[in-house]
C-alpha cells in the first residue's frame, strides 16, 4: 500500500525514517535506490570517525618548523658536498647550506624541539605524532600537490576525502560530507585547483565542496526569491520520481543516483548550512581562543573555528589551505624565508592551537584526526637572489597528526644530519595515506573502485601503514 500511495512517497518516507533511525538500510527495500552517502560501518574499529586537514600550500620547511638539526648550525655557510641542483626547481640560484634563521626550544614531556615559529602550537606537542622522514615524487608544485592530496602526479585521480567519503559515507544528512575552504586573502587557490578536491573517476557525489572564502560560500544555498517550501518541496518530489524512473536497468545508475541525493542535500543544506557556518554564535571566550579578535589570523581563526562546527555536525573531511597560488603568496619561501614563513606561521599558530584545546575540551579530539603538513618540504641550502630563501625538497619534509587515534609526543623517522633526505624508516606518500585510512578503520588494500577493467585505490599498488604512531 505504501508503495503505491503517492506513486511511493509513503515508501520513500518510511524509508528515510527508518534509514536515520538506524533500523533499515535504503537498498533493503526493493525499487528504493540506496543514498551513495549514507553511513557505512569500516572495516575494523576505529577512533576516528572524522579528520581536518591543515594544509600549508606552497611547502613549509621542515628545517624551520619541526625538524631540528644542530649540524646545519655549525655547516652554514659551507658548500653540501655532492648535492644534485636539480633536485629543487631553480638549478642555477642554488646557495650554500644555510642555518635555520629561527630560535628552537624544546617543549612538552616528550621535549619535542619546535622553532619560535609556533608559540601556541608548541604547547600542544604531547599531543602530536611526528612524522619526519616524508618524501615525495615531484619537485613541482602541482604534480606534488596531486601527490598528496590524490596519491597520483597526475591529475584525474580521486582524492583522499573523496575515499573518505567513498569507504564511510556521511555521518551528515544535512551537510556536505566533505569540504573544502582556501585561503581567503586574495592569494588564489593552490596550484591544479579543484582537482585536488575532486572525486576523479568514482561517482561525483564524492567530491569536495568548495566553500567561497567571501561572500555566499555556497551557490543557491537560500531558496529563489518568491519560493515557498512546499512549491520547492512539490518540484524536487517530480524531479526525483522522473530521475527514479530511469534507474531501472540505467548504464549510468551510479551517476544518477549521486544526482538524485545532491538535489536532495541542497535542499536540506538550505535550513543546516547557514547555522553551521554561524561562527558569530559562538561565545566570546571560544572565539578569544581561536583568535577570532586578532587581525592577523581572523581569516584562518574563522576557519579552524568552521571546521571544529561542521565535525560536529557530522562533516567527515575538511580540508583548510594556507596560502594560494605561488611564492610569497603561500608557504613557498624561495625568497626571504624569515619573512615568509613568519607571515604565515603568525596566520595560523594560534587558531590551529586553538583548534586542538576546543577538540580536546569538548571531547571531540579522540573521534577527530588533525593532519598538518604541505607538498613536500625545502633544502638545507640557501637560494640566492634577494633575502635568503629555500627552493623545493621533494627528498624530505615533516607532517605531524594529532587526535583520532594517534599515539602523541612521538617522532617517527628522521632526516639525515642536515635535514637533507629522509634517512631513517623513509615514510612515502602511499605509506601516509595508509595511516590515514587505517586511523579511519579502513583497510588501503581493501578500499578499491573498478575502473577501467582495473581495481584502483588510493595508494596504487604500494603503501605501508605507519605502525609507530598509532595509539
Amino acid at each position: 500500500m505504501l508503495r503505491r500511495a503517492g506513486a511511493g512517497a509513503g515508501l520513500l518516507g518510511l524509508a528515510a525514517l527508518m534509514q536515520e533511525s538506524g533500523l533499515i538500510a535504503p537498498a533493503a527495500l526493493a525499487g528504493v535506490s540506496a543514498d551513495p552517502l549514507s553511513p557505512r560501518p569500516s572495516l575494523f574499529p576505529a577512533r576516528a570517525k572524522s579528520v581536518i586537514w591543515l594544509f600549508m600550500n606552497g611547502g613549509p620547511s621542515q628545517v624551520d618548523t619541526w625538524d631540528y638539526k644542530p649540524e646545519l648550525i655549525r655547516s652554514h655557510g659551507k658548500e653540501l658536498a655532492g648535492f644534485d641542483k636539480k633536485t629543487g626547481f631553480f638549478a642555477d640560484s642554488v646557495g650554500p647550506l644555510m642555518r635555520s634563521p629561527f630560535e628552537w626550544s624544546r617543549y612538552g614531556q616528550s621535549g619535542t624541539w619546535v622553532s619560535d615559529l609556533f608559540p601556541n602550537l608548541s604547547r600542544h606537542v604531547d599531543k602530536m605524532a611526528f612524522i619526519h622522514s616524508c618524501h615525495t615524487e615531484s619537485n613541482n608544485h602541482s604534480p606534488a600537490l596531486f601527490m598528496i592530496n590524490t596519491g597520483s602526479t597526475r591529475m584525474g585521480s580521486p582524492c583522499v576525502g573523496s575515499w573518505m567519503t567513498y569507504g564511510l559515507g556521511s555521518a551528515s544528512r544535512n551537510l556536505p560530507a566533505f569540504v573544502v575552504m582556501s585561503d581567503p586573502l586574495d592569494r588564489g587557490l593552490p596550484k591544479g585547483q579543484a582537482s585536488n578536491w575532486g572525486a576523479g573517476y568514482l561517482p561525483s557525489v564524492y567530491q569536495g565542496t568548495w566553500l567561497r572564502p567571501k561572500g555566499e560560500p555556497i551557490d543557491n544555498l537560500r531558496p529563489p526569491q518568491g519560493m515557498d517550501d512546499v512549491s520547492q518541496r512539490a518540484q524536487l518530489d517530480l524531479l526525483a520520481r522522473l530521475n527514479r524512473g530511469q534507474l531501472s536497468g540505467s548504464a549510468a545508475e551510479g551517476e544518477l543516483a549521486a544526482r538524485i541525493e545532491s538535489f536532495e542535500l541542497a535542499y536540506r543544506m538550505q535550513t543546516a548550512a547557514p547555522e553551521a557556518f554561524a561562527i558569530e554564535r559562538e561565545p566570546e571566550p571560544i572565539k578569544h581562543l581561536y583568535g577570532l579578535d586578532q587581525p592577523h589570523c581572523r581569516h584562518f581563526a574563522a576557519q579552524c573555528l568552521m571546521a571544529r562546527r561542521m565535525v560536529e555536525r557530522g562533516v567527515r573531511f575538511v580540508q583548510i589551505y594556507s596560502g594560494g597560488m605561488e611564492n610569497q603568496r603561500s608557504w613557498d619561501g624561495h625568497e626571504d624565508i624569515v619573512g615568509n614563513h613568519r607571515g604565515f606561521a603568525r596566520e595560523t599558530d594560534q587558531p590551529i592551537a586553538g583548534l586542538l584545546a576546543d577538540l580536546e575540551q569538548r571531547g571531540l579530539l579522540d573521534e577527530t584526526l588533525v593532519v598538518w603538513g604541505g607538498e613536500f618540504g625545502r633544502l638545507p641550502v640557501s637560494q640566492k637572489g634577494g633575502k635568503p630563501g629555500r627552493d623545493h625538497n621533494p627528498h624530505a619534509f615533516t607532517y605531524w597528526l594529532a587526535g583520532g587515534g594517534v599515539k602523541g609526543g612521538v617522532h617517527h623517522g628522521a632526516t639525515d644530519e642536515l635535514g637533507h633526505k629522509a634517512a631513517v624508516d623513509p615514510v612515502s606518500v602511499n605509506d601516509l595515506h595508509a595511516t590515514l585510512l587505517h586511523l579511519l578503520g579502513l583497510d588501503h588494500e581493501r578500499l578499491t573502485f573498478l575502473h577501467d577493467g582495473r581495481k584502483f585505490r588510493l595508494t596504487d599498488v604500494a603503501g605501508e601503514v605507519v605502525k609507530a604512531v598509532l595509539a
